[in-house]
């Protein structure tokens, strides 16, 4: 079928029959071969990335809309980011998708659509960034003095870090810890914010040391080569970093977001390596100096001080004279000590001497007082061995009088105490019933006995009681 197929002028009738895919691919080489290579400016619009990786958007302006389409090794060529409402320049070639009949574009590149656009773009993402806080001075860290580990992001294959690192050298060497990241294209954005949160998040004892001090670095190009620092994503890892940081990206004259949310800025990577570290040739003359300072202060101290120690000392007496005169002095009370000693002495005996005098003998007294003494206890003797004759009196008679109503006694005059088989004395006679076992209580022992008709069958005459006296009763 010929691509001039739609210009050719024949019967309806007399048309071939053709298959919906034959005219699918017909009008996909006619849009092709008739539409080589374009640039169409629009709004992005529809924005999606699918998991393989392709890029998915529209194209629209006041008049028309377009379907575009970036395939995955060209997005990854790509340089700037790419979001919804951005007003782009695409290049690519116009192509069909048959299985919907649309008619897209291929996009091979893209950028924004002036750099007016861009700094629009910019000065709106700064002031949102700026009234959240991220650019206040207060949250910038001061950058330490000779950091032990300094840690670098940036791409691993430019001069960049070969400055860096040559400028390290010069002035003071320290541990370079590189995080290699993408400084340009789509995904450099993403690869930046990791590498800042992933030096953050080292821990201070791991197996990787943790940096004192983090640079982020990029040579100079356009206002597109650096919109990856220009990123929201980057901008807010930079505003949470842990770690001071510097940002060291494109020349003098360039300025990205990065620059606001960074501790401190420099205007090249060189810079930047320069405020890492001071100069230790520098170090070293300036301690030389202090120190030659110092031996110079301390000498003149040390000076001043033995002067005027020697004009004090002209203005003491000698020694030798103080020594003498506390030397006299200590003779002369040494010499009154002894004698006041003595005084004292005599003083104090000739006291108590006057106070014995005045005191009478102890021994009159003390013969009084045993005296005394020994009368009480005669009376006490005596009142003593009367108590205990008028208390054994009542005790004797005590036990006369219990012993005479002692129930023993009336037992000895012939009586018996009958209990019952618990134990329980017998009162009546009522109580008892015949064949009832019962135990008599003499005055010499006990005896059992079972009661019949009323009287109890083992009674027996009492040994005291002669035949035909009736002057013992029966007890039941």
């Amino acid at each position: 079928m010929s691509s001039s197929y739609p210009n050719t002028a024949v019967r309806a009738d007399n048309l071939p029959v053709v298959r919906v895919g034959e005219l699918a691919q017909a009008v996909k080489r006619w849009i092709e071969q008739g539409f080589d290579i374009v640039r169409v400016r629009g709004e992005i619009t529809g924005y999606k990335r699918a998991p393989s990786g392709h890029l998915y958007f529209s194209l629209k302006d006041a008049d028309a809309c377009i379907d575009a389409v970036c395939w995955r090794l060209a997005a990854s060529r790509l340089t700037t980011s790419i979001a919804d409402g951005l007003d782009v320049i695409a290049t690519g070639r116009l192509t069909t998708y048959p299985d919907r009949s649309k008619y897209q574009l291929v996009v091979d590149r893209l950028e924004l659509a002036g750099e007016g656009a861009l700094l629009k773009l910019l000065e709106e993402r700064r002031r949102k960034l700026a009234a959240e806080g991220l650019f206040e001075a207060a949250r910038k860290k001061p950058l330490p003095f000779l950091p032990e580990v300094i840690g670098v992001i940036t791409s691993p294959t430019g001069a960049v870090i070969r400055d860096i690192l040559h400028r390290l050298a010069d002035r003071f060497p320290r541990r370079l810890l590189l995080w290699p990241v993408a400084v340009q294209g789509v995904d450099a954005a993403a690869q930046i914010a990791a590498a800042i949160d992933g030096f953050s998040r080292l821990p201070p004892e791991g197996r990787l040391p943790r940096p004192d001090l983090l640079i982020v670095a990029r040579g100079g190009g356009s206002l597109e080569d650096l919109w990856a620092f220009n990123d929201e994503a980057v901008v807010r890892a930079a505003a949470r970093c842990t770690i001071p940081l510097i940002s060291a990206v494109g020349h003098e004259t360039d300025t990205s977001l990065l620059d606001f949310a960074a501790d401190k800025r420099a205007p090249t990577p060189t810079a930047a390596a320069e405020m890492a570290v001071p100069v230790r040739v520098d170090l070293a003359q300036r301690l030389l100096a202090l120190r030659t300072r110092l031996s110079g202060g301390a000498s003149r101290l040390v000076a001043e001080r033995r002067g005027r120690l020697l004009a004090a000392e002209r203005g003491l007496p000698r020694p030798q004279a103080l020594l003498a005169v506390a030397r006299q002095r200590l003779d002369d009370w040494n010499e009154r000590l002894a004698r006041s000693l003595h005084v004292g002495i005599e003083r104090q005996r000739h006291r108590l001497a006057r106070i014995a005098a005045r005191l009478t003998p102890a021994t009159p007294r003390i013969a009084w007082a045993a005296s005394r003494v020994a009368a009480e206890r005669r009376a006490l003797d005596a009142a003593m061995r009367a108590l205990l004759a008028q208390r054994r009196s009542r005790l004797q008679h005590a036990a006369a009088l219990l012993d005479s109503v002692s129930y023993q006694k009336v037992l000895q005059r012939g009586f018996a105490v009958v209990h019952d088989a618990d134990g329980g004395v017998v009162t009546a006679a009522a109580t008892l019933r015949p064949g009832q076992r019962v135990s008599l209580r003499f005055a010499d022992g006990a005896a059992p006995a079972v009661i019949e008709g009323g009287r109890p069958a083992a009674l027996r005459p009492s040994r005291t009681t002669r035949p035909g006296d009736s002057r013992q009763g029966s007890l039941l």
